[in-house]
Formats: C-alpha cells, sequence, structure tokens
C-alpha cells in the first residue's frame, strides 16, 4: 500500500493540546491575517504563502460542506494559530504523534500544527487540518460522531485528490479489502502506533459476505483513511451538502449516529449503518 501511503494525509486531531507549554518556549516568528496567525521558525516566504492559502481554504472549505452561513469565525481573538516546525523530529518531540503522522489540530485551542515538509503542505496538509477544525466548530463535542467521519472530513477537503481516492477505493472493493463499517466504528486510527504490527480486520466483499484480513498497522491506517474519505465522497457527491448538513446538524443536537442518518437520508433508503453500507457498495460498482 505504498503508494496509498503516499497519497493520505495522514494526520490526528486532538481534543486537548499537547502542544502549549512546548510551543510557548519556542522562539517563533509570527504573521497574521484576518483569520489566522502563523508562527514560524524560518522561511518567511513560505509562512506568507501559508497565511494566503489558509485564508482561501477557509472560504472554500466551508462552502463546499454547506457550512458558507456558519462560518463567520475565527477572528480576532478567536484566530487559528498555525504552527510550522522547520522539520519532522522537532514536530513529533514537540506534539507526541505517531510517526506516521504530518500534522495535527487541537480542536479545543484552535491549533494546527505541522512542520515546514515541502511535499504538499500548503496543498494538502492545510486544507485537511483546517476542516478537522471547520467540521468540529460547527457539530461540537457533544454528540456521537464517529472517527470515520471527522478524517474523512478533512481528506475530502482535499479536492485535488479526490478522484484518485474513489479510484483506490473502487480497486481495494474489487480486491475484498474494504474494511466493514461495523470495523470502522470499532477501530481507533489513533492508538495504531505500532506500524509493524499485525492487527485482524472484518472485509466486505461486493456480494456481502464478511470476511477477515490480516494487515500491518500501516496498511490499516491508510486504508482507514481510504475508506473515510469515500464515504464522505458518496454522501457528497450522491446527495448533496444540504443532505450532509442536515446530518451534521443532527449529531450536534444529540442524535445517535443511526437515527442522525435516518433523519438526513431516509428518503434515499438509508437508515442504518449498514444500508450506508449497501449503497456505498452500489455507488462504486456502478462507475467501474
Amino acid at each position: 500500500m505504498k503508494r496509498l501511503f503516499s497519497a493520505l494525509t495522514l494526520s490526528m486531531a486532538v481534543f486537548c493540546s499537547c502542544l502549549l507549554q512546548e510551543a510557548s518556549a519556542q522562539n517563533w516568528q509570527e504573521l497574521k491575517s484576518e483569520h489566522f496567525i502563523v508562527y514560524f521558525e524560518q522561511d518567511e516566504n513560505f509562512a506568507k504563502e501559508v497565511s494566503y492559502k489558509a485564508e482561501v481554504y477557509y472560504q472554500r472549505i466551508a462552502s463546499d460542506l454547506g457550512y458558507a452561513r456558519y462560518s463567520n469565525f475565527w477572528t480576532w481573538d478567536n484566530r487559528v494559530k498555525i504552527y510550522i516546525y522547520k522539520e519532522k523530529e522537532s514536530f513529533l518531540k514537540a506534539t507526541n504523534q505517531p510517526t506516521w503522522s504530518e500534522g495535527m489540530a487541537d480542536y479545543r485551542n484552535k491549533q494546527i500544527v505541522s512542520y515546514g515538509w515541502s511535499k504538499g503542505f500548503v496543498e494538502s496538509l492545510l486544507p485537511h487540518e483546517m476542516a478537522h477544525l471547520i467540521f468540529r466548530d460547527f457539530v461540537g463535542f457533544k454528540g456521537e460522531v464517529p472517527l470515520w467521519l471527522d478524517e474523512g472530513v478533512a481528506q475530502w477537503a482535499e479536492e485535488a485528490k479526490r478522484r484518485e481516492y474513489k479510484q483506490l477505493a473502487k480497486q481495494y472493493l474489487r480486491q475484498n479489502t474494504l474494511l466493514s463499517l461495523d470495523d470502522m466504528m470499532r477501530v481507533d486510527i489513533r492508538n495504531v502506533k505500532e506500524v509493524d504490527k499485525v492487527h485482524v480486520r472484518s472485509i466486505i466483499k461486493k456480494d456481502g459476505e464478511r470476511l477477515f484480513l490480516f494487515i500491518g498497522g500501516e496498511s490499516l491506517v491508510t486504508l482507514y483513511y481510504l475508506e473515510s474519505v469515500t464515504l464522505i465522497g458518496f454522501l457528497m457527491d450522491k446527495y448533496g451538502s444540504v443532505s450532509f448538513v442536515d446530518f451534521c446538524r443532527q449529531l450536534r443536537d444529540g442524535k445517535s449516529l443511526q437515527d442522525a442518518l435516518g433523519a438526513a437520508y431516509s428518503t434515499y433508503s438509508i437508515r442504518t449503518l449498514q444500508d450506508l453500507e449497501d449503497r456505498l457498495i452500489e455507488h462504486l460498482e456502478e462507475e467501474k
């Protein structure tokens, strides 16, 4: 799965900051815009590009998700802080992230933390982490929000990769290696720190039969992220942002995942997780 691993932006979203003390001790330079403060150690031109693109993504992501009229936030004292370490080693040390992580979003403190990697920071990681924060600003923290929904929204925000993700999902369905949605609900990808450890997961076949898959940690992480974004892409492409916003609003207002699905998608014969899985497989099969 090396190609898949390189295509996906692997990051973590956390509810409390492990960075605040470390960040305050750093000798940061800063750059302010309307909605963001970029903290950087070197390369001011790169920081300026990050600041500019962050403002562009702020508008685009809220619009794509159907949250545009709810997106008047992140100004003045509520600006999002973006920390850019100069190298991955210092990023990992400061945040205690698993080695496969390229960045993190801290929901509570509205922070995005990464390092100045040349491949994909601005085009992939930045919109990815911003989507985590925008999504949580809308749905809040009290509802039954599964991890795959949160991570899928963030992957889907990487607009340039959407077509590639869909093609990869079709490939893995043909190979009978997509995780079952029940398994997606059970696995906590944040705890997969040992990339060489073998995991046993249930998978879905095109005919609905359940099988078991023996999979390494790195492959499990990338497959989980792929399927997460595939689910969000399916809901958005097939049923549109209006239904998706309704689904998220139901979760925000305290409904269970299954009840929220039924409230937003019953018109499309989706009332349960099994219905969602069945419709997803049909969708991937239709678009061969």
